[in-house]
Formats: structure tokens, sequence, C-alpha cells
């Protein structure tokens, strides 16, 4: 079976910098940055987290916050003993349109013992990150990438994410037709062949889909085109290129496609991408 992580993450690259790694004592409030996630490792407690508007959250266990997107949290632990953590910036390609980031809630927590596999990665983060060595930084950037892979392995394996393209990627047939989409963006899928390509019947495929990820086959397909399409315009690619590529016989079919999706053409879009 092909990788259901491989092509979101080989078209949506996930990039880590460490910014925090010790003790972290009293009220803090946590920096960021625009159109940034952030990824805290929690190796000893407790913390608790505050967001503005919400019950704070108490974390008394080794534990992962993971911010896929920008969100205001303070961080309030023992002013003493404090609390021993490891965080980096998160940087999804696309921004906030990363398909990646764009699927997950605004907070996760997960104790690090339920992400199966992690221990020896964690083990080395910590020990790197907690320690002035050759390369430190370097070296737990990555793991810090290795980790984020961990934990979205988790999550759809373990059915935590209910709705949107994270829980169709954890559904043991959906899955099959996301792999194919994601795989030959340019294929022109009708709704037999991607049920076929799920082992189910055409209706029981549509309902699922559209229960499961929340949107239709044929609009999911548009919106993964069109985010194929901006990736590759910030890359500087020319649209006549790119309307091929994603499965769009010219220029005007993608620019049409692109402002239903987006609501702007693509030459807008850049645009506002180079003044923002």
């Amino acid at each position: 079976m092909v990788d259901r992580l491989e092509s979101l993450l080989t078209h949506f690259a996930v990039h880590a910098r460490m910014f925090h790694a010790g003790a972290l004592c009293g009220l803090n409030e946590v920096p960021m940055l625009p159109e940034t996630g952030q990824l805290h490792l929690i190796k000893l407690g407790p913390v608790e987290v505050a967001h503005d508007g919400e019950s704070p959250l108490r974390v008394v266990e080794p534990s992962l916050l993971l911010y896929p997107r920008p969100l205001k949290h303070r961080f309030t632990t023992d002013p003493n003993r404090g609390a021993d953590l490891a965080c980096a910036n998160l940087h999804f390609d696309g921004g906030v349109a990363n398909p990646i980031a764009a699927a997950l809630p605004p907070v996760i927590c997960v104790p690090l013992a339920q992400v199966e596999g992690a221990d020896g990665v964690l083990s080395l983060l910590f020990d790197e990150a907690f320690n002035q060595r050759c390369g430190r930084q370097a070296l737990v950037n990555r793991l810090f990438e290795v980790v984020l892979i961990q934990v979205l392995r988790h999550l759809m394996e373990s059915g935590q994410i209910r709705s949107g393209m994270l829980a169709g990627m954890g559904h043991p047939k959906l899955r099959h037709a996301l792999v194919a989409m994601h795989e030959q963006p340019a294929h022109e899928w009708s709704l037999e062949e991607l049920a076929e390509t799920a082992g189910m019947s055409r209706t029981v495929f549509a309902n699922a889909f559209r229960d499961t990820v929340g949107v239709t086959p044929g609009a999911y397909l548009q919106n993964w085109r069109v985010s194929l399409a901006q990736q590759a315009l910030r890359q500087g690619r020319s649209l006549k290129m790119i309307a091929v590529e994603v499965g769009y016989g010219s220029e005007a079919a993608l620019s049409r496609a692109f402002k239903t999706q987006s609501g702007l053409t693509p030459r807008e879009w850049k645009q506002a991408q180079a003044q923002g």
C-alpha cells in the first residue's frame, strides 16, 4: 500500500526550529510568529496551559502540545521547581493553507507514552536539546520533524481526528481513494473509479466520504489541485505548466477552479502573497 503521508509531506513539507530547551518557571507567555505553528515537548511537569477564553489545560505527565497554527497561549509552572520543556516553531509549507495544518484542530495534547515507537527519538531529542554539543540545533530540528510525523501517524491510526482529511486518511477504505488523488492529481477521477479504488459501492463511498472528510470527492479533488497549484506558484512555476500537472487542460480552466476555491485569480493570489 502506498504510504498515506508520503504525498502530503512530499508536496507540503514541515520544518521545525527549536527555540527553547530547559527549565521554565512561573508564568510565561509563549512567543509566536505569523503563519507558524509550535510543538512543545513536556519532559517533566506539571504545566498549566492557558488559552484566552478557555479553561486552563493541566498537563501532569510527559506530553506533547501541538499547535498547527498560531494560537496565543501561556504556560504556568511551579515558580521554584519549574518544568522541563523542549519547544520548536513549525513552518508548514503553504502557511495556514497547508492541508496538514488545516486538517488539525487548534491544539492537540497527547501523552508521550501514547505515541508508539517514539521512545528512542524522544530520548535522543531531550538528551541533545538539554546539552550543548556540536550540531545540536540542526540535529534537534530534524528530531522534532520526526516526532511530528510520528504524531500525525498516531492521530490517524488512533482515530482521534473524527472529521476532515486526516480522518479520511485514517479510514480503512477511504484512505485508498485519498492517496490515489494525492498521487495522481491530474487523472480524471470519476466517482465510480474512486469508489472502486476504495473497494466500496458508489453510493456508500460518496456518503462515507462526505460524512468523514466533510466535502464531496469532487470538491476535495479540486481543493487538492488548487493547493498544489498554489505551492507551484510560490516556487515561480508558470501557470501553463501547472495547469497540465494538476489536471486542468488550460490556464483558463485552472484559473476558474482557482477563483472558485480561493476567491482570487492566480494573478490576484500571487499579488496578495507578495504583499503579505
